[in-house]
C-alpha cells in the first residue's frame, strides 16, 4: 500500500514509517525542512518537502496514497493556538477531498471531545469536526494520552528546585502513553483491511497513574526517592510562568490544560471508551528513558 504519513521524523513518525516500511510498504513521509530528505530516505521512504499548510502541496503528495496519517506539528511560537490547528486542519480537509484519499488516521488528543476549557487540546477537537465532514472517508482518530516525552519539561523544576509540580497532582488520574505505542496503533489503523466510510476514535494509553506515582517512579530511577510531586494554585503557576517570560498565550492554554485534568474533564470520555489493550510501554521503562535523559542534562 502507498502511505503518507505527515511528522517528518519525529517520536511518532519515524517509528510509524519504520514498521510501514519494513511491512513492505511503500511510504512518503512529509517534512517541512529540506535537510531531512537524506534522513527520511535513508529508511527506505520517499521524502515530500513542504509546507502542511500547503493544500496543493499536500494534493500533489496525497493523490494515490491508499491511507494517510495526519497531525499537527506544535508550534507554541503562534499566539493563536486554535487558529494553527484550524489552518492545518483545513489544509487537510481539503487535500483529502481533492487527492480522493479514503483512509485517514488522525493523530487527536485525549480531551478532544471537549469544544472548550481544555487549552491546546481545544485545536484537537476542531480539527476532528473538520475531518468528520469528509464524505466517503474512512477517518479514525487517535485520541492519545499524555505523552511520556512531556515528562522531560520538568527536568529543570526538579535539578532546581527538587520537586515537580503544576496545577494538578497528588491523586488527579493521567493516562500516560508513549509515542512508540501510538506508533504501533497508528500502523495498525492504517493498514487495517474492509474500512468503511465515517469516523471513529480509538484511545491509544500506556499505562494509568498519578502524578505522585509519577514523581515517586521518576525519583527512584534518578536518586530521588523523596521527589515529590506538589500541586500549585493557578494564581502561583502563572506567576511562575510569568517570572520565566513565557508568554500569556502559553499561560493561558497550560493553566486551562492543567485544570481540566484536576477536574476530571480531560479523562471523562476515555473512561468510557478505554482501549481493548494498553501499550506495551510503562511508566517504569520510561522512567529509565528519564533517567538518561537527566544525567545529560
Amino acid at each position: 500500500m502507498n502511505i503518507v504519513i505527515t511528522g517528518s521524523l519525529g517520536n511518532i513518525s519515524k517509528p510509524l514509517a519504520t514498521k510501514l516500511i519494513n511491512d513492505g510498504h511503500s511510504v512518503t513521509v512529509i517534512s517541512s525542512k529540506a535537510d531531512k530528505q537524506a534522513a527520511i530516505e535513508a529508511l527506505g521512504a520517499m521524502a515530500a518537502i513542504g509546507s502542511l499548510e500547503d493544500a496543493d502541496f499536500l494534493t500533489d503528495t496525497f493523490a494515490g496514497a491508499g491511507a494517510v496519517y495526519c497531525m499537527i506539528p506544535p508550534n507554541f511560537a503562534a499566539p493563536d493556538q486554535l487558529g494553527h490547528y484550524q489552518t492545518i486542519g483545513r489544509s487537510y480537509a481539503g487535500a483529502i477531498r481533492r487527492s480522493g484519499v479514503k483512509r485517514v488516521v488522525h493523530l487527536s488528543s485525549w480531551g478532544a471531545h471537549r469544544e472548550t476549557g481544555t487549552g491546546f487540546i481545544v485545536g484537537s477537537y476542531h480539527v476532528e469536526q473538520m475531518l468528520n465532514g469528509l464524505a466517503d472517508v474512512a477517518v479514525t482518530h487517535l485520541r492519545a494520552g499524555y505523552i511520556y516525552y512531556n515528562l522531560f519539561n520538568y527536568v529543570g523544576m526538579i535539578k532546581g528546585a527538587g520537586m515537580i509540580g503544576a496545577n494538578y497532582g497528588g491523586d488527579d488520574q493521567l493516562v500516560l502513553v508513549a509515542p512508540a505505542d501510538i506508533a504501533a496503533a497508528a500502523a495498525e489503523e492504517l493498514t487495517a483491511p474492509d474500512t468503511e466510510p465515517g469516523h471513529t476514535i480509538r484511545y491509544v494509553a500506556s499505562d494509568e497513574r498519578t502524578p505522585d506515582e509519577i514523581a515517586q517512579s521518576l525519583g527512584a530511577a534518578i536518586g530521588k526517592p523523596d521527589l515529590p510531586w506538589v500541586t500549585f494554585t493557578n494564581e502561583a503557576l502563572k506567576s511562575s510562568m510569568e517570572q520565566r517570560g513565557l508568554p500569556a498565550h502559553i499561560i493561558e492554554n497550560s493553566m486551562q490544560l492543567g485544570n481540566s485534568i484536576h477536574n476530571g474533564a480531560l479523562r471523562e470520555n476515555y473512561i468510557l471508551h478505554k482501549p481493548a489493550r494498553m501499550g506495551r510501554v510503562k511508566l517504569a521503562d520510561f522512567a529509565n528513558e528519564f533517567a538518561a535523559a537527566f544525567a545529560k542534562s
